[in-house]
């Protein structure tokens, strides 16, 4: 289930959480410290555009303990529907950020996914960065594992085994939200985080967009010029429609403001008292 936040707001079907990135790294942290499993969704607009064609994504979100905006055109679009969040925070930051956190404070991590070495590669980066940094096991499972029952239970066991306080999963979407909601009692791990490509960027696998592109929300564009083939249908076919989705949430919404404002009849004059007393 998820945990309380103060006023998420709504994008195209989601719920986001409204925190910075000191709030988000704080809150995963308590998540950490929790007696019930939980995990946490970092929707971009591909996100945002799956959850409206798939019902077990949609389940997936429901059940989030935390929802954070991963991406410069989330951002934009709350601020668009009057409902604006105070930051990006993207998976691939908080993943790096919490690190220091987590050496500080004796956290335990795991680093599940990525492509092979990554996982590893960007454990040896964080502890040179973080030397007190417990990084308590990694594990790439082969491609298509989680169809193969063996190999699920595998990834499953290296987790367990380990015992982390916080366990960092780069599966890609929807893969890795889905395994994580479907296996979370199984893993015993206080707290999941879906990040994507991070282990990738940090291990330096992947060589992630400058500075300058993520803050004018392109980080898109340098990754579909990274890899054309894989990401020329999502981005530039499948993603354009939620700007449909976007229109039709804001009309929805000045619909309703409009109706709110409307001149009151006699009929609304004496109901008016009723709305306001709710």
């Amino acid at each position: 289930m998820r945990v309380s936040q103060p006023h998420p707001v709504s994008i195209v079907g989601a719920y986001v959480d409204p925190l910075d990135m000191e709030q988000a790294i704080e809150r995963v942290d308590r998540l950490a410290r929790g007696a019930r499993p939980s995990y946490v969704v970092t929707p971009n607009v591909d996100h945002l555009v799956r959850l409206q064609r798939s019902a077990a994504f949609r389940d997936v979100y429901r059940d989030a303990a935390l929802v954070l905006a991963d991406g410069a055109p989330v951002v934009w679009a709350a601020r668009l529907l009057g409902t604006p969040l105070p930051a990006k925070v993207s998976g691939s930051d908080l993943f790096e950020r919490y690190a220091e956190l987590a050496a500080r404070r004796g956290r335990r991590l795991f680093f599940l996914g990525g492509r092979p070495g990554a996982a590893e590669g960007a454990a040896e980066v964080l502890r040179e960065r973080h030397p007190r940094l417990q990084v308590v096991g990694t594990h790439c499972p082969p491609y298509g594992f989680e169809r193969d029952p063996a190999l699920d239970q595998q990834a499953i066991q290296a987790v367990r085994d380990a015992r982390p306080d916080v366990l960092f999963v780069g599966l890609g979407s929807p893969k890795q939200e889905e395994w994580a909601r479907r296996h979370l009692e199984l893993l015993e791990v206080p707290v999941v985080v879906c990040v994507g490509a991070s282990f990738d960027f940090t291990s330096g696998q992947v060589q992630r967009a400058p500075r300058l592109l993520q803050r004018c929300g392109l980080e898109w564009a340098w990754r579909l010029a990274m890899e054309p083939r894989r990401l020329f249908r999502r981005y530039l076919v499948d993603d354009m429609s939620f700007f449909a989705y976007l229109a039709g949430q804001l009309l929805g919404r000045r619909q309703v403001d409009a109706r709110r404002r409307a001149p009151a009849d006699e009929g609304a004059a004496e109901a008016a008292p009723l709305r306001r007393a709710a």
